[in-house]
């Protein structure tokens, strides 16, 4: 018998051969919403406080209105229900999409979020650093824009998805994407870290990247360890020449990075950074 899985939508758990989104959804006809990831270990989910705070502002980014009752506790507890239900508790990864009712471009009247939570199972290797560093590439197609919605994890994830076709094309492991300066961003699932001189280095918001948990949870890391993060403008001369780059997210924390183009990369001062990281 196949594994029976389920999802959460609006307090309520369903059987994912049940369709309960309409064909006019918003989310699948403008994009309009926003999905956050989050890794969930023996039932807790990790860098809590941050991915509320996240989701908190994209609701009020895109003018969302939540329910009186809602509340994190009660999606905390939404989300380890269902990934028990799934059995993802122990090691998973949950998606949560926030979209608006169906409606035309024009006609929203309800600002009230659906929200939709689905959970995953994860791969154990997933807690280490990768031993195999990563091989990418630079996406040449498209280039995000710098504005109010650029660190969203937007429903209109257009160039991220393109960018991974063109990465699996390609037979790489990822993408670097360019901003409208033709600025690093950021990466297909990642932010993007650089070493070079013993100075960490990782895009700026303003340069529109995704606002990452991990990346803003890993700079706070490293400035309470007295280690120098400067958030700042990269470009790709800067990834070329750089002495280690690595990416991070919420699923796989840091991720060593080997080779861009011509250019290979030993992750000596990645791997100390991911001691420190891994024991708090």
């Amino acid at each position: 018998m196949p594994n029976l899985n389920y999802y959460h939508l609006d307090g309520k758990i369903f059987l994912e051969s049940e369709n309960n989104i309409s064909v006019n959804n918003r989310s699948f006809r403008y994009g309009d919403g926003f999905f956050e990831t989050m890794k969930l270990i023996d039932g807790k989910i990790q860098l809590k406080e941050l991915h509320f705070q996240r989701i908190l502002y994209s609701l009020k980014t895109l003018g969302f209105i939540t329910a009186k009752h809602f509340s994190f506790e009660g999606l905390e507890k939404q989300i380890v229900e269902l990934a028990t239900k799934n059995n993802h508790q122990h090691l998973g990864r949950i998606r949560i999409t926030f979209f608006r009712e169906d409606a035309g471009l024009f006609e929203v009247t309800n600002f009230h979020p659906h929200i939709l939570i689905q959970s995953f199972e994860l791969n154990e290797s997933v807690n280490e650093l990768n031993q195999n560093g990563l091989v990418i590439g630079l996406y040449p197609t498209a280039k995000k824009s710098c504005d109010i919605f650029s660190n969203i994890k937007s429903n209109n994830y257009l160039q991220y998805s393109m960018a991974a076709l063109w990465t699996k094309e390609n037979k790489l492991n990822d993408a670097l994407l360019l901003n409208s300066n033709n600025n690093v961003a950021d990466s297909c699932i990642a932010n993007v870290f650089i070493i070079k001189n013993g100075v960490t280095k990782t895009p700026a918001l303003t340069e529109g990247c995704v606002a990452g948990v991990m990346r803003k949870h890993l700079i706070e890391t490293l400035n309470q360890n007295n280690i120098e993060v400067v958030e700042t403008t990269i470009n790709i001369e800067d990834i070329i020449n750089a002495d280690e780059v690595f990416l991070t997210n919420a699923i796989k924390g840091i991720i060593w990075v080997r080779q861009f183009g011509d250019s290979n990369y030993a992750n000596f001062e990645t791997r100390k950074i991911y001691k420190i990281f891994s024991q708090r």
